[in-house]
């Protein structure tokens, strides 16, 4: 077994002694299945918006020509909603698993405020629907997969899958909902951030304030609606969480939280706590950890 190297991207909130960097994974091990085969076709930088921002770009991990449909798992990065981007997918293992694999690139806050960020993973979404032939994708079997930033958009479309009006864009006779989600310590309460709970790190200069264009003090409606929690409701997709209890960055209580929600209205989530994990570290890939994510994809997908 090796261990992913880790490098340091834009942290994720601006903690109250100081600025904590969150980890994010530069290298992706494949431990529960075979490495990604040799007949697998990649294709790269594929807009999934016209003439829209160079960020507006998916990777694609296919089977070899003239494989029947598969479901598709779609891969949304973390950074702090201001860094990090799709290389380095660690979910296109899952191609040697029965699975098209899409790594997506968005909008960060330097860019576009939110909702940009969601606009966009949408956007690609439904993309994916449009051209599920030509992929060879099974339009009705998507699911999504993110990590830190990227599991704060995961579960917000699973939260925001039939809420047109963050849709917006190309291609908007498409749905954007999504049949599961795997969330990695995502953000999801803005507004009540750590125990006991308290306005999340509210400066001007955090990843937040970034996000939304200002303090959440003075924007509490905008950091409301960039926060998953407040959108569950019955009828959500199968929520898999998974969670450090070493997570110096995203509180624990932050997943907690969202997994009592989603089985409060009936939605089916697990929360799966990490013992001694930090902010992306190692033991989210090891082989159990993997067969875990395995395991939930082709219940739902399969």
């Amino acid at each position: 077994m090796h261990h992913p190297r880790l490098c340091f991207l834009p942290g994720l909130l601006l903690a109250c002694m100081g600025t904590l960097h969150a980890q994010s994974p530069a290298v992706s091990p494949s431990p529960v299945a075979t490495p990604v085969m040799a007949e697998t076709r990649e294709l790269r930088d594929i807009p999934y918006v016209v003439d829209g921002h160079e960020r507006q770009r998916l990777d694609l991990y296919l089977p070899a020509a003239g494989e029947p449909a598969r479901p598709l798992v779609v891969w949304v990065h973390g950074g702090g909603w201001a860094g990090g981007n799709k290389t380095n997918c660690p979910a296109k293992w899952l191609v040697a698993r029965g699975y098209v694999v899409a790594a997506i690139n968005y909008r960060l806050s330097q860019h576009a405020l939110y909702p940009a960020q969601i606009e966009d993973c949408k956007a690609a979404i439904r993309f994916l629907r449009v051209h599920a032939p030509e992929y060879g994708i099974k339009p009705d079997r998507i699911g999504a997969w993110g990590a830190s930033a990227g599991g704060h958009l995961v579960s917000l479309l699973g939260t925001t899958g039939d809420l047109r009006d963050l849709d917006g864009g190309a291609n908007p006779d498409q749905s954007s909902k999504v049949e599961c989600v795997v969330d990695w310590f995502g953000p999801t309460d803005f507004l009540h951030y750590g125990e006991p709970p308290t306005p999340a790190l509210d400066t001007a200069t955090s990843a937040v304030a970034k996000l939304i264009g200002g303090t959440i003090a003075a924007n509490p409606e905008k950091a409301r609606q960039a926060s998953p929690l407040y959108f569950v409701k019955k009828g959500a997709p199968p929520f898999l969480i998974m969670h450090g209890d070493k997570d110096g960055l995203v509180p624990l209580q932050q997943s907690q939280i969202l997994e009592s929600a989603l089985n409060k209205c009936g939605t089916e989530c697990t929360l799966k706590i990490l013992p001694g994990a930090g902010h992306g570290t190692p033991e989210f890939y090891t082989q159990p950890s993997m067969a875990t994510i395995l395991q939930f994809l082709d219940r739902h997908l399969k």
